[in-house]
């Protein structure tokens, strides 16, 4: 028994080492910004091959990974920022500001879930939210891979995680948001929600991918479920998955206060996208807030020169008006 628990802690010592190599990896690429985690908290510290989560003294905080998603080797990572390949290691980085209002953002960055853009909509975001007083977590979340589990799993854990330690940060509220593809996964942390714990207090949907249609090329849907030929012979299956990851036919009464924001002239997520969603929200008297802003494309987030110090906004005639209206409400919801 002796052996067998010297062996196992081994092991876990190796993980525990393969990850801070992970975590560590490409040091050179940086955001253009000196903010660092306060933390990172792996979200399985022993891999996705054991059905655990986080444990502290003894007491499960979370549950385990559900299923593999079968992705070997290291992250990969661009200069960008652009985190793929996301597999045992996926993430959470904390990011405390000075002085904390009590309300703490998960943030989800997009990508198609191929992988997650994690400075533009990340680390970028995390500054501008500790910058208004709020807590931020960035998630870097595992790529499905063929296993549509996985992402909501992994946002669902994050809720977990923040419950179980809000007291102590001194946080009351707890909300998500999301960009494109995270877009996606916040609307569905919002809508499919498995209790009380994985309840967000509201969402926040930034240029999402919410609906999912079969004929309809975008990425999120093909890094969720694969593209439409892969499901030859199946569409009935595969018609039933789309409406099953389509958020809008998961709102009810109790779905969370949500915010939209997105571009009239984006060519990647058509800006009707969001509308079936709305609709339900008005339909289900939901609170929710949508901006449609003119110009900006896709994939604004907040990579832009207050932060990056150089490069075009695309975004830069609505930006103002997008970060007031977005403060504004993210405060009525820590009232």
């Amino acid at each position: 028994m002796k052996r067998f628990i010297t062996i196992a802690a081994l092991l876990l010592s190796c993980l525990s080492m393969s990850a801070q190599k992970y975590i560590e990896s490409h040091s050179d690429i940086l955001p253009k910004t000196s903010l660092r985690p306060e933390r990172t908290v792996l979200l399985y510290p022993e891999g996705q091959s054991v059905d655990k989560g986080i444990s502290e003294n003894g007491i499960a905080i979370t549950l385990g990974p559900g299923e593999d998603n079968g992705l070997q080797g290291e992250e990969t990572c661009s200069g960008n920022g652009n985190r793929g390949n996301i597999g045992d290691f996926a993430r959470m980085d904390l990011y405390r500001p000075a002085k904390c209002n009590g309300t703490l953002v998960i943030v989800a960055p997009g990508g198609g879930y191929n992988y997650v853009s994690s400075f533009n909509e990340g680390v970028y975001v995390a500054k501008w939210l500790n910058d208004h007083g709020y807590m931020a977590v960035v998630l870097k979340y595992r790529m499905p891979n063929g296993h549509q589990t996985v992402p909501l799993t992994d946002i669902q854990n994050a809720i977990r995680y923040c419950r179980h330690k809000a007291f102590s940060w001194g946080i009351d509220r707890i909300g998500v948001m999301g960009f494109s593809a995270g877009g996606h996964l916040s609307a569905t942390a919002a809508t499919m929600y498995t209790g009380v714990l994985t309840r967000p207090d509201f969402a926040v949907m930034i240029y999402p991918r919410i609906t999912l249609r079969r004929g309809e090329s975008n990425g999120t849907k093909h890094g969720l479920l694969g593209r439409d030929e892969a499901w030859a012979g199946r569409e009935t299956e595969h018609e039933k998955l789309l409406a099953h990851w389509s958020a809008e036919n998961h709102v009810t009464t109790d779905t969370p206060p949500c915010f939209i924001a997105l571009s009239a002239d984006d060519h990647t997520v058509a800006p009707t996208n969001a509308l079936p969603f709305y609709s339900e929200l008005i339909s289900h008297e939901v609170p929710v807030e949508m901006h449609v802003y003119p110009s900006g494309g896709h994939g604004w987030g907040f990579s832009y020169e207050k932060y990056k110090g150089e490069g075009r906004d695309n975004f830069a005639p609505y930006r103002s008006d997008f970060e007031s209206a977005l403060l504004r409400w993210l405060d009525t919801q820590s009232l």
